[in-house]
């Protein structure tokens, strides 16, 4: 087992740590256990950005666009003018 020393921790926030614990019916320790095991045990987020703004705004619904044929071809874009 790692041993962990954490330095200028303000008194604030040792104070709201030991109600936490309390509250939990655990000592301050276990209680800096739990909050570590569960920061670094959170799942990664599997999906970029679009995904993510597609899952939130999915139970509004969609529309439906029509889009023009592609009937040109590409062409290269032009900068010296």
């Amino acid at each position: 087992m790692a041993t962990l020393t954490i330095r200028g921790l303000d008194d604030s926030t040792q104070a709201q740590l030991r109600v936490r614990a309390a509250r939990n019916g655990r000592s301050m320790e276990e209680e800096v256990r739990v909050i570590l095991r569960a920061s670094v045990s959170e799942p990664q987020v599997p999906h970029g950005l679009g995904t993510r703004i597609h899952a939130r705004f999915a139970t509004i619904g969609g529309v439906e666009l029509e889009l023009p044929a592609r009937e040109d071809t590409p062409r290269p874009a032009l900068f010296d003018q």
